[in-house]
């Protein structure tokens, strides 16, 4: 099976302190991948390491396409198509959606914009808004769908998406989910909730503990996560 992206003996660290220890994970292509476990366990350094953020340091490697990332800026990993929809998406007032819009796309259409936004329950004025301005919690990340949407990423990364949404919110994630993996995206999807996969079957899935992968294999396990939580791990 091809993998996309692929971790190699990674270790991270954060203010001269250890998070992850040799963290080995590949994730196939179009396919998807559940990276779990308990709250504070690593799961949100992890995905901010694969997308190069500059507060940590990393020892290991980070292969993505057959390429090393690791020492990649997150504007440069992105451009390769990785794209990571933040837990708690940041509002920039600031900077207007429509002038950002404008300048990280090739041919910004107005019409396909204000579709997405009917299509994921938007304000029809975002586009003059600052970024998530004035945004609710749930509002902010129907924002990173549309932006997955339109950006049209190669590996998709969700961290912790699911949390605090409403079914309905939860309904527009599974099926961007479903529609991407047809046009042969792929999904790492950071969680600690098994809810996400109520609709959605992980293809694989790896848990987290204390900073090191202490299980990973079929999606069987989420049984066991539901029942037991990760005291077993």
């Amino acid at each position: 099976m091809q993998f996309i992206l692929k971790t190699i003996d990674l270790s991270v660290m954060k203010n001269n302190k250890v998070i992850l220890t040799g963290i080995n994970i590949t994730i196939p292509k179009n396919k998807i991948t559940a990276i779990m476990g308990p709250n504070g366990s690593g799961k949100t350094t992890l995905a901010r390491a694969i997308m190069g953020d500059p507060s940590l340091k990393k020892q290991g490697k980070i292969i993505f396409n057959g390429e090393d990332i690791t020492d990649l800026s997150p504007d440069k990993i992105s451009k390769k198509g990785v794209y990571l929809a933040f837990q708690h998406p940041p509002e920039i007032d600031v900077l207007k959606t429509r002038v950002l819009l404008k300048y990280i796309l090739n041919n910004f259409d107005e019409e396909k914009l204000l579709n997405l936004a009917i299509k994921y329950g938007l304000p029809e004025d975002f586009l003059d808004r600052g970024i998530n301005e004035g945004f609710s919690g749930g509002e902010r990340k129907k924002m990173e769908l549309l932006f997955i949407d339109l950006l049209d990423p190669k590996l998709i990364i969700l961290d912790e998406i699911d949390s605090g949404l409403d079914i309905d919110s939860l309904r527009l994630i599974n099926n961007l989910i479903v529609e991407k993996i047809k046009e042969g995206k792929t999904f790492m999807i950071v969680t600690h909730y098994t809810r996400i996969f109520q609709s959605i079957t992980p293809d694989k899935v790896y848990i987290l503990k204390n900073g090191k992968i202490v299980w990973e294999g079929a999606s069987s396990i989420l049984g066991e996560i539901e029942k037991y939580g990760y005291a077993k791990f």
